[in-house]
C-alpha cells in the first residue's frame, strides 16, 4: 500500500480536527423496511451464467434502510435483497430520495445482498436487466430511505462481532500446474476456479484467506427500544431456490428481528434486522478441506442462517452502546478502464455473437463473446468508494464482488478497530481480483460486465476506501502488525541474516523483520495471507499467522556474503499430491538466476517413487539424498538445513537425528550467491504450496538451536 507523506498527512488532519466522539453530539436514528418483490411477472432473475426467469415469490425481497443523524451530519444506509445494481440505477434513486429528504446523495449508502435469486435490475452476463422491475425498484428505494428517515428518534449505537469461521470458507482453489483448464476464449489459462477444491486430486490449496468475523452495529432507542441491527458476513449465498428469494440474507433478517424484538411494542416503529454483504468474491459456506463440521454442512438455509444468528445474538448480549456518537461520511469516484479486447478476440467475438442472431447466448462461449463487444463499446467506467464513521464504529465500501483478502486489507489497515467492509454497495462493478490472482485466471478473472476492471483495480479501491476512512477517522490508518509471539522472538534472538515473515497483503517486498534490510522480492505467480502454522506462537493478541502460497512463482534475495557456513530455517506445507511428478517441489535453492550452476543446491519434497513426500537435497545435477520420514500434505512441518563446510544435515520438527546427512564437495561460487525460496533456481519443479517463517543464518546452527527454532509441535 502507498505511503502518504508526511506533510499531506498533517495537512489532512489539521482540516479534520474533530474527535472520534463529540460530547455533545445528540444521535438520532430511525430504520424502515420496505417490500420490493416484483409485481409482474414472469420476472427475469440474476444470477446465473445464462438468462432465466421466475414466476412465483418464494421469500419477499426486501429493502431495508438505517437513518442516521448527530445534528450535523444526516445519513442513510441502505441494503437490498438483489444480486447487484449498477450504479446509474441508484445514482437516481439517490436523487430521487434526496429530493424527499434531508440527505444528500452523496450520504447515501445502497448495497446488494448478493441473492442469487433476486430480480435482474442490471444485465450481467447471459441475464438482461428486467425492464418493468427496474422503475419500479428506484421509487421503493427512494420509498425506504424517506420511511426511515420519518422514524428519527433519539438513539444509542453499540459494536459486536464473534467469529464464525464453521459458516465461511474459501471457494477458490489453485489447481496442479499439470491440470490447467482452457477458458471461453480457447486458451489454458485456468490455474484457479471456483469449487476446483472438490477434487483433491487437481488442487494444491486455497487461492486466499478467509474472513470469519460476523460484525454487528446495534442501534437503540435512548430508552432501550431495539432500532435497527446491521450485521456484515463474507459468504457469498447460500443459493437452491428456483424461484425469487431473499436467500439466507432474508433469513437471517427477519431472525433478528424475531430474537431481538418479538416482545415489541406496537406503538413503535419495527425493529428492522439487517444482513450485509462482507467482502465474499472468493467465498462459500462449504470447506473443501473438510473443516467445516458435518451437521453444519449438512444444514438447510434456513438451519444455516439460523446457526449464524446464534453466533450473532451472542455478540448481541454483549454489546455496549454510546449515545453521543457523532457522523461523518465521504466519497470519492474513480474512473477505471475495462480490459477490452484485442483486435483478435474481438473479431472472435464479433463472429460468434453475428452467428447467434437475436437470441440471448445458450453457452459460455457465447456469453463471453457478447461481454467482449460490451467491453469495447464502453472502455472504460466510473465507480463509488465510501467511507463513514459512526462514533468510534466505521464503515468501509466497495462496488464490487470483493475478495476476503481485500476486506482483511482493509480492516486489519483501518485507523478505527471497529470496522466493517459492505461490498457491492453503489454498484455492480464485477469481481476485482487482488493483481496477483488474475494471473491464476478462472471466472472471476475474465472479462466481462461481472469482472471487466483493470487489472489494478483492486488496489486502487482498497486504497481509495482507507483514504476515505483516514479522513472520516480524522487520523492515520493502522500499520499491521501480527506481534511476535515467543516462537518469533527465540528466532530473533538467535541472529538471523534474514528473517522473512511472509505476512505481506501484496507483493513484491518480502519484508526481513530482523532489522538487517534484506528485503525479498516475490516472483508473479504467488498469492498471500493464508494461514500459516501456530498463530500462538508466531503472532500476539490472538492475531493469525499469515503465510504466502507459491504456485509457479519465488520470492528471491540477494546476500552476497553467504559462503559455505549457513543454515536456514522455514516452515513448508506441501500442496502436491506424491503421485504427481518426480518431485512434489523444491522450496529452497542457490544457484544463478535460471540456470542451474554446478556449486547450485537446493532442497525440496519428493514425489513419484521411493522419495514420495520425504525430504530430499540435491547439489548440482547428482542424484538427490533423501530423508526417511514422510511428510503428509497439507500439513506444516518445519525444516532446517544446515552447511557446514562439505557436511549437509536436514533436520525435520526440530528432531534431534538429522533426516539427511550429504556431502556438498562443491564450494558456492559467486553466482551462488542468490538464493530462491519456493522454487528452484532454474525454475524447474517449482514449489506448489505454502512457506512461512523463513530465518536464514550465516553461520550452522548447532543441536540445541535447531530444537529451539522448531517451536512446539502438535
Amino acid at each position: 500500500m502507498r505511503t502518504i507523506p508526511t506533510a499531506v498527512l498533517l495537512g489532512t488532519l489539521s482540516c479534520l480536527c474533530f474527535p472520534a466522539s463529540q460530547a455533545l453530539a445528540e444521535l438520532r436514528a430511525g430504520a424502515a423496511i420496505v417490500d420490493v418483490s416484483p409485481v409482474q411477472f414472469p420476472v427475469l432473475i440474476n444470477g446465473g451464467m445464462t438468462s432465466r426467469s421466475a414466476d412465483k415469490i418464494v421469500t419477499p425481497v426486501h429493502a431495508r434502510a438505517i437513518v442516521l443523524d448527530d445534528g450535523q451530519e444526516r445519513l442513510a444506509i441502505v441494503v437490498v435483497d438483489s444480486c447487484m445494481m449498477p450504479r446509474q440505477l441508484l445514482d437516481e434513486a439517490k436523487e430521487l430520495a434526496a429530493s424527499q429528504t434531508e440527505i444528500r446523495p452523496d450520504r447515501m449508502l445502497i448495497s446488494a445482498t448478493h441473492t442469487h435469486t433476486a430480480p435482474a435490475s442490471m444485465g450481467c452476463l447471459g441475464t438482461d436487466l428486467d425492464p418493468e422491475y427496474v422503475p419500479y425498484l428506484r421509487i421503493k428505494l427512494a420509498e425506504a430511505i424517506v420511511a426511515a428517515e420519518a422514524n428519527l428518534e433519539p438513539a444509542r449505537v453499540g459494536w459486536g462481532k464473534a467469529n464464525a469461521e464453521h459458516y465461511t470458507a474459501l471457494r477458490r482453489w489453485i489447481r496442479r500446474p499439470d491440470r490447467i483448464a482452457e477458458d471461453p476464449f480457447g486458451n489454458p489459462t485456468v490455474r484457479a476456479n471456483m469449487h476446483a477444491g472438490r477434487n483433491w486430486d487437481d488442487v494444491v490449496g486455497e487461492s486466499g484467506p478467509e474472513d470469519p468475523d460476523l460484525s454487528l452495529i446495534s442501534i437503540q432507542s435512548t430508552k432501550g427500544d431495539p432500532i435497527a441491527v446491521l450485521a456484515n458476513f463474507s459468504m457469498h449465498y447460500f443459493g437452491g431456490q428456483p424461484s425469487v428469494s431473499a436467500d439466507y440474507f432474508g433469513i437471517f433478517s427477519d431472525g433478528l428481528q424475531q430474537r431481538i424484538a418479538a416482545d415489541a411494542s406496537k406503538d413503535r416503529p419495527p425493529m428492522v434486522g439487517i444482513m450485509s454483504h462482507g467482502c465474499s468474491g472468493d467465498i462459500y459456506r462449504k470447506d473443501y478441506t473438510l473443516q467445516t463440521p458435518e451437521e453444519i454442512e449438512a444444514l438447510s438455509m434456513e438451519g444455516y442462517a439460523q446457526g449464524l444468528l446464534d453466533i450473532a445474538m451472542q455478540a448481541y448480549e454483549k454489546i455496549e452502546y454510546s449515545d453521543d456518537a457523532d457522523l461523518k461520511m465521504l466519497e470519492t469516484r474513480l474512473d477505471m478502464k475495462y480490459r477490452v479486447p484485442d483486435k483478435q478476440r474481438l473479431q472472435w467475438a464479433q463472429g460468434v455473437v453475428e452467428a447467434m442472431g437475436d437470441r440471448l447466448p445458450k453457452t459460455t462461449e457465447e456469453v463471453y463473446a457478447r461481454e467482449q463487444l460490451l467491453l469495447h463499446q464502453w472502455q472504460s467506467t466510473q465507480v463509488v468508494v465510501q467511507a463513514l464513521r459512526i462514533g468510534d464504529i466505521a464503515i468501509a465500501t466497495t462496488p464490487n464482488e470483493t475478495y476476503a483478502l481485500t476486506g482483511l486489507k482493509i480492516k486489519l489497515q483501518s485507523p478505527l478497530e471497529q470496522t466493517m467492509v459492505i461490498e457491492l454497495a453503489n454498484g455492480g462493478d464485477g469481481y476485482i481480483p487482488p493483481p496477483e490472482q488474475h494471473l491464476l485466471g478462472g471466472y472471476n478473472t475474465w472479462a466481462a460486465r461481472s469482472a471487466g476492471l483493470e487489472v489494478e483495480a483492486e488496489p486502487r479501491i482498497a486504497e481509495a476506501a482507507l483514504a476515505l476512512l483516514e479522513q472520516v477517522a480524522g487520523k492515520p490508518r493502522t500499520p499491521y502488525d501480527p506481534g511476535q509471539g515467543p516462537s518469533a522472538e527465540k528466532i530473533l534472538a538467535a541472529g538471523p541474516a534474514a528473517y522473512w515473515r511472509l505476512d505481506e497483503f501484496s507483493a513484491p517486498r518480502a519484508s526481513d523483520a530482523s532489522g538487517n534490510h534484506r528485503e525479498g522480492i516475490y516472483e508473479p505467480e504467488v498469492v498471500y495471507f493464508l494461514e500459516g502454522p501456530h498463530s500462538d506462537q508466531f503472532c500476539r493478541d490472538g492475531n493469525v499467522n499469515r503465510a504466502a502460497h507459491f504456485a509457479g512463482g519465488r520470492m528471491r534475495a540477494h546476500l552476497p556474503e553467504l559462503d559455505d557456513q549457513y543454515s536456514v530455517s522455514l516452515w513448508i506445507w506441501n500442496g502436491m499430491p506424491a503421485d504427481a511428478r518426480p518431485v512434489s517441489g523444491w522450496f529452497f535453492s542457490r544457484g544463478p538466476n535460471h540456470g542451474l550452476a554446478p556449486a547450485g543446491e537446493q532442497l525440496g519434497v519428493g514425489g513419484t517413487g521411493e522419495h514420495a513426500g520425504k525430504l530430499i537435497f540435491q547439489q548440482g545435477d547428482g542424484s538427490p539424498t533423501a530423508g526417511r520420514t514422510e511428510i503428509p500434505r497439507w500439513t506444516w512441518a518445519q525444516v532446517t538445513m544446515v552447511r557446514e563446510g562439505d557436511e549437509v544435515r536436514v533436520y525435520l520438527n526440530g528432531n534431534e537425528e538429522p533426516e539427511i546427512v550429504a556431502t556438498a564437495s562443491q564450494t558456492p561460487t559467486a553466482a551462488a550467491k542468490e538464493i530462491f525460496l519456493g522454487g528452484r533456481s532454474d525454475n524447474q519443479a517449482n514449489w506448489e504450496g505454502r512457506l512461512d517463517e523463513i530465518a536464514l543464518f550465516d553461520r550452522p546452527l548447532r543441536g540445541e538451536e535447531v530444537r529451539a527454532l522448531a517451536g512446539p509441535q502438535k
